[in-house]
Parts: C-alpha cells; structure tokens; sequence
C-alpha cells in the first residue's frame, strides 16, 4: 500500500521491538532522540537543535502513544500515527537546521494501553507529572490516536467535563486549546470535522495533573455520522463511553456494541491491521500537524 509509512510492516510485527525501531528509525532520518524512563514506562523524545525555540510563544507538544496491546498488530492504535509523526520530526528537524523558529515538541509515549487499569497507571501521568514539576505551564498538548483510519478528524469531547469542575485558570486554558484546536480542523478539512466523546487517552493522565489537553482521532465518515445518530438517540452512550473500557467491559459490549464505530470495536483485535487502514489519512494528518507551525 503506497500511502503507508516506509517501513510500516516491519515496526507492526509482533517481533518488532518498538522503542528501538522508533530510535533507529529517527536516527536514519538524521532526527536525534533521547530516553526518558520514569518508573518502568519509558518515553521517547525528540531532540530538536535549541535554536528552533522562542520562549516568547507556547511549544506546541505532540503526543502519541507507541506502546500497544499483545497479539495485536496496533496498525491504527498507534502504528500508523508514530510514523507519520516521525517523518514530520524529520522535517520540522531540517526545517530547524535551516534556522526556522517552529516550537515543536514531539513525544512518543510509553503505558497508554495501561490506562484501562486507571489513569496513575497510564504512563502519560507520570509524564505529565514530570512536566509539572518541570514547571513546563505554557505548552500546547496535542495526542494523536488512531489516525491511519477514517477521513473525519474527530476533537475529543473528552475534558468537558473536567472543566466544568475546574478553576478559572485551567478552564480558561483548556478552552482556549479546545477552540483553537476546532479552528485548525476547520482549516483542514472544512464542514467535515466533528466533535464526539471519545475514550480516554494520553490526555487522562495530562488532565488528571491539571494540564490542558486535547486528543484528535480520525473516523469513516458513514461511522462518524452513524456514532452521532446513536449519541442523539441515548442519552447514556456518552457517559458510557467515557467510563467504560471498550474491551474488556462485558455489560458495555451486551448493551453498547453496536453503537460503537467500527473503528473502534477493531481496537485491540488482530484485525487492527494494515487493511483496516485508509489512503486519505495519510494526508489529511500531515495536514494537521503543519498546521501546528
């Protein structure tokens, strides 16, 4: 399939051990990275040069998971996002060396995959905790999740509901994110965007430590419009979708299943799998993360 990433099929086998795959893979493009382990999750990041940087405006972070679940391939949770976001490090990095100001920042996270035994499991709070102590306040936290599939990029609902229970700063901060975020998928992909309530990610751990975070997935538009029928027409599939734990919950799959976009009931299958995964997203995230610039 041409519109895949180079080396696509080698970083989803199941031998593939994929925080050396994503170094080497990096290194090769001429990207430098660097190791950040805190307990047993360990984070990768990119190391942009120092001159790519004004402090006088907000880095741009993206996340993106890379570990994934066992005996699935993980084609579109998260394989098919890592490597478009690594060549997008590879050229954000020669864009840099050429003395570019582009305040990006690029984290491949390790533990999302454990959020469903709740969020201080998820390796993104340890990070997000990191980031507080670092005093890290003023970035901009962006995850990508399950991009390879769908050509309607998906704002997360998901942090709504944290504001409405938060402090001024926060909910000021998190609503600027969510609205600015709303305005680049518009830019993209006009009156073809949505936002739904979607599982947590990455961004449970960013929200449990106080930061403003906002996650971006792609859906088919027939699935996408179809969720919304579904939301429209029960007005407890939200909340369920935010609670529950699309796999391995056994009462949400008697009851919700069916109302769940296809997409996602592929999740954590072998069947999340190279083809499952769509052309035009391939596009359509690039779009996305230059936007960011």
């Amino acid at each position: 399939m041409s519109f895949l990433p180079c080396k696509f099929e080698e970083y989803i086998s199941v031998e593939t051990n994929r925080l050396v795959f994503l170094q080497k893979y990096l290194s090769d493009l001429g990207v430098k990275t660097t190791t950040l382990q805190i307990s047993d999750k360990k984070h990768l990041f990119v190391v942009f040069p120092e001159s790519s940087y004004d402090e006088r405006f907000p880095v741009k972070t993206v996340i993106c998971h890379y570990d994934r679940v066992a005996n699935s391939p993980g084609a579109n949770d998260n394989s098919f996002a890592n490597l478009v976001i690594a060549d997008f490090a590879a050229k954000i990095n020669e864009m840099a060396l050429e003395g570019r100001i582009c305040n990006i920042r690029i984290c491949f996270t390790d533990g999302e995959e454990l959020g469903d035994e709740g969020v201080f499991c998820q390796g993104a709070y340890g990070l997000a905790n990191y980031f507080k102590k670092a005093n890290i306040k003023s970035d901009e936290f962006f995850v990508f999740d399950a991009c390879g599939r769908g050509d309607v990029p998906i704002l997360a609902k998901t942090g709504i509901e944290v504001v409405k229970k938060s402090d001024t700063l926060f909910k000021r901060k998190f609503l600027y994110l969510y609205e600015k975020t709303k305005t680049i998928l518009e830019t993209v992909s006009p009156r073809n965007w949505m936002t739904l309530p979607v599982p947590y990610s990455d961004n449970a751990g960013f929200l449990a430590c106080g930061i403003p975070c906002v996650v971006i997935t792609f859906l088919p538009k027939e699935e996408a419009n179809s969720y919304l029928r579904h939301l429209n027409n029960d007005n407890n599939l939200e909340k369920e979708v935010m609670n529950c734990k699309l796999s391995d919950d056994a009462d949400f799959e008697f009851k919700y299943r069916e109302k769940m976009p296809m997409t996602w009931r592929l999740f954590h299958t072998e069947f999340d799998n190279t083809l499952s995964l769509t052309p035009n997203s391939y596009n359509l995230l690039n779009k996305i993360l230059f936007q960011l610039l």
